[in-house]
């Protein structure tokens, strides 16, 4: 299995203005704009890092997931949530050639916790021998910052005003995440059971 990230998110869309009153640093120096560039930089790794933690995408973004192989006969859980459409699946064979899966032969169920395509008629097609499907979807709570829920909104600030706190100190180092971000995003925790399957 292979997700990769096919868009990012815009520099437009993270709260920098928000993110700096939320620190409280002072504004109009000469170096605001290497300063907010590095704000920025925080607010990234702080999404990742809630991200990676949850399999909750924040903003939305699109995504493309290869597999060799289904996971069952007749549905294919998706790794992130939430899902809002599937733009695209086909079956690339071993010399590259893609056919694609019309799309009124499967749908999405949107499941906070466990999204994933299910074949409306049989079983999902054939993946060739030797090669791969390719499922692109979208994924995230929404475009903007606003759509995020608060308290994973407030735990990105949280966790990224600890990396600018802490970044001549060698911040990151180790995995743990601080209580008061591991108690916000607690609830959107994916509990993994039975390898994924149902």
């Amino acid at each position: 299995m292979m997700l990769k990230e096919e868009t990012t998110v815009a520099s437009g869309t993270l709260p920098v203005a928000e993110f700096r009153a939320h620190l409280r640093l002072g504004t109009g120096f000469a170096d605001v704009g290497a300063e907010d560039a590095a704000l920025e930089a925080y607010l990234r790794a702080a999404l990742a890092a809630i991200e990676g933690r949850t399999a909750k995408v924040l903003l939305a973004r699109d995504f493309m997931l290869g597999l060799a192989a289904w996971r069952g006969a007749v549905e294919q859980p998706l790794p992130v949530s939430p899902v809002s459409a599937i733009s695209e699946i086909r079956l690339v064979d071993a010399a590259g050639v893609f056919t694609t899966v019309p799309s009124e032969s499967y749908r999405l169920i949107a499941d906070l916790q466990r999204p994933r395509i299910e074949a409306l008629s049989g079983v999902l097609p054939s993946i060739p021998a030797g090669g791969t499907v390719e499922i692109r979807f979208r994924a995230g709570f929404g475009p903007s910052w606003s759509d995020l829920p608060v308290d994973l909104a407030q735990a990105a600030f949280l966790l990224a005003a600890q990396y600018y706190e802490l970044r001549h100190e060698g911040a990151g180092e180790g995995d743990a995440m601080p209580f008061g971000v591991a108690a916000l995003i607690e609830r959107w925790r994916t509990v993994r059971m039975l390898g994924g399957r149902g």
